[in-house]
């Protein structure tokens, strides 16, 4: 399944309407035993500005609560089916964060990528602050995080938070070649890798371990050899 931010005129920023509709698609398709992988991108020039800054400043309520409320990265966090964000243009702040919580990264040669709650004087709240330096390091993310710079596609594929680069008129078919790859797979035990996987990266070395054992036992009981192949 295709997810496409739809507001084009405005980047793509997340006002309410859209922090609500984006997270109840996540919800729905994840419940989906036919859907196996979702596609997250973005309609037009943008893949994501982040929250919708002109809807906050004309609202009484303070930005910690629109964050909470609606908070995408939980969302993204809780699926269990895979996800690629598809990324095709500039993923700023929130839409940093929203890439970063998906499971891939394949972005478009003329992305890129920038965490502006330093300049903005905001402290992020859907996990970006956690998640780029797991991935990269903590101090090439405090470099990102402390200078608000712009990190262009082809940086985050040396970091390794982008998976890989395409010439842009290329981005659907490559997101959906990646796509095709994993959903050839039988659903439930793509779930399954993804379980391990992430709960596991969350502990010691040790318990992670103890872990995979654990859950390997208990769902290996449950699949048969040579049919992990879903056509």
């Amino acid at each position: 399944a295709t997810l496409t931010l739809n507001r084009p005129a405005a980047l793509n920023a997340l006002n309410a309407r859209l922090r609500g509709a984006l997270i109840r698609a996540l919800s729905e398709l994840d419940a989906r035993a036919d859907i196996r992988v979702i596609v997250l991108t973005g309609a037009g020039r943008a893949f994501c500005a982040g929250l919708d800054v002109r809807e906050l400043s004309a609202s009484e309520r303070d930005v910690s609560a629109e964050v909470a409320q609606a908070d995408i990265g939980a969302a993204l966090s809780a699926l269990e089916t895979p996800a690629i964000a598809a990324v095709n243009g500039p993923a700023v702040t929130g839409g940093f964060e929203i890439a970063m919580a998906c499971d891939m990264v394949v972005a478009a040669e003329n992305a890129w990528f920038q965490d502006t709650h330093a300049s903005i004087g905001l402290l992020p709240g859907w996990g970006l602050s956690q998640r780029l330096q797991r991935v990269i390091g903590a101090n090439r993310a405090r470099e990102i995080a402390l200078t608000a710079r712009r990190v262009t596609a082809a940086e985050g594929a040396e970091m390794g938070f982008v998976n890989r680069v395409v010439p842009d008129g290329d981005l659907g078919a490559a997101a959906r070649a990646l796509a095709d790859a994993v959903a050839q797979w039988n659903g439930a035990h793509l779930r399954n890798i993804k379980h391990l996987m992430n709960r596991g990266g969350e502990l010691p070395l040790a318990e992670a371990l103890e872990f995979e054992r654990r859950e390997s036992r208990r769902l290996n009981g449950e699949v048969t050899l040579g049919a992990a192949r879903q056509d």
